[in-house]
């Protein structure tokens, strides 16, 4: 088997076992206190952010696009309007743009 492979294994099970734990942990507790939980809802943002972020150093006007459309959509829309609408931008304008 190859090493993508096995880098995939790895890291299905690395995620499991970290998203399990976390879940083990809280689940003690009866009370979560405010703070705690605002943390714990703002994790989702700060994982897209350290996805996102990176690639804009390397973005053309193809993901640019896709980003500004991403943003409008995200003031009126849910989350899968706005990943469907970011995405359909994206590939859109990489087959006409390059």
């Amino acid at each position: 088997m190859s090493t993508t492979f096995w880098i995939i294994i790895a890291s299905a099970i690395a995620t499991y076992l970290t998203r399990i734990g976390g879940h083990l942990v809280i689940s003690r507790f009866e009370n979560i206190h405010p703070r705690v939980e605002a943390g714990l809802n703002a994790v989702p943002a700060a994982v897209l952010t350290t996805l996102v972020a990176p690639e804009l150093l390397n973005a053309g006007p193809a993901e640019w696009a896709a980003l500004v459309v991403t943003a409008v959509v995200s003031l009126r829309g849910g989350l899968m309007a706005m990943f469907l609408a970011g995405a359909a931008v994206l590939i859109i304008s990489r087959q006409f743009v390059g």
